[in-house]
């Protein structure tokens, strides 16, 4: 982000409250299924320097690229992580498997009260026991062996869609450069992509893998009470080399935008974990300009937006979409901020 743009933002008056990153969205504006082509979505365009609204069509997006820009996109792959109980009555979403043990897992349950400490579960007939609770419910649980989830689980559509996933979704609720598994929810900025387009494009990658938090609503009326999920990420030094010799860096989605924040330039090879929260007031240590859909309302998702490009901007911007009939959330319509 330029000097520029970043002292406008400084100058914008600040909300802390929860409430003041919310808007109202018409049910049927949720997109609960993809478009026919992944390149086939609009792009709404926000210029930040003249707080200027543009419509374009995604395959656009290499036209506002110039010379010496880095494309950052995300890798993370979605495991099939949401499971049933062999009776029936149990939910479970893998989150993360667990350095406990080689098949202790942290998983998300329903209903809770089934799954006390010391409780069991059996998953394709493997048998798993409840060994902590963690302070937001999450269960630790051991199982006595692998669980096979790609023949017992499926993939974990959002609450949202309203709907269980069917074959299409295991195509299309991947991006088409997905390869690091580890994901509980697509990177959906990176689902417009094709290959082709992909090829004309300078580009690296990150890994972060998306967890629980993607489903989580801010519960705080201060936003400084908020503290974030963590998430694993890994940046390469061929990545870091990348970005630190690009004149501007095109982040792929929030979660690109994540990694990146979390380390800032210049940029160096990590892995681990972040919890970075981005929210106004923050100036960009490593963006400059995001590609990105369109969130939940009072999200951490459109706080980062807002963050980039002033609430009042952002908001503004999502009532135009509205009226535009723009397609929201995962499988929905994106916006470029320039």
């Amino acid at each position: 982000m330029d000097a520029a743009c970043a002292t406008r933002n400084l100058r914008r008056p600040v909300s802390l409250r929860t409430a003041d990153y919310d808007y109202t969205l018409p049910e049927e504006l949720i997109a609960r299924y993809p478009t026919e082509r992944r390149d086939g979505s609009r792009m709404m365009v926000l210029h930040r320097a003249e707080q200027r609204i543009e419509h374009r069509m995604f395959a656009d997006f290499p036209s506002f690229l110039q010379s010496g820009d880095l494309v950052v996109l995300n890798d993370t792959r979605v495991i099939p992580a949401r499971a049933f109980s062999d009776d029936g009555r149990i939910e479970l979403l893998f989150l993360e498997p667990m350095p406990s043990g080689p098949h202790t897992w942290k998983c998300l349950v329903k209903p809770g009260r089934k799954m006390r400490l010391g409780a069991l579960v059996h998953v394709g007939e493997v048998a798993g026991v409840v060994r902590g609770i963690e302070p937001q419910g999450e269960r630790i649980i051991e199982f006595l062996g692998a669980v096979d989830l790609e023949k017992h689980g499926e993939i974990p559509l959002p609450p949202y869609f309203e709907r269980k996933p069917e074959a299409s979704d295991n195509v299309r609720y991947q991006t088409v450069f997905a390869r690091e598994a580890g994901a509980v929810a697509a990177p959906t900025a990176g689902l417009h992509f094709t290959p082709e387009l992909l090829a004309r494009i300078p580009h690296a990658f990150v890994t972060l893998h998306v967890g629980v938090g993607t489903f989580r609503s801010v519960l705080v009326e201060d936003l400084a009470d908020h503290r974030m999920h963590s998430e694993r990420f890994s940046l390469s030094e061929e990545t870091a080399a990348a970005c630190n010799a690009a004149k501007r860096i095109v982040a792929v989605g929030t979660t690109s935008a994540r990694v990146l924040e979390s380390i800032g330039r210049p940029l160096r090879a990590a892995s681990g974990s972040t919890d970075i929260f981005i929210r106004p007031p923050y100036t960009p240590r490593a963006v400059d300009m995001l590609l990105t859909n369109f969130h939940l309302p009072q999200s951490t998702l459109l706080m980062l937006v807002s963050a980039l490009a002033g609430r009042e901007f952002v908001l503004r911007a999502y009532a135009e979409a509205i009226r535009e009939r723009y397609r929201f959330y995962s499988y929905g319509d994106c916006m470029l901020i320039v």
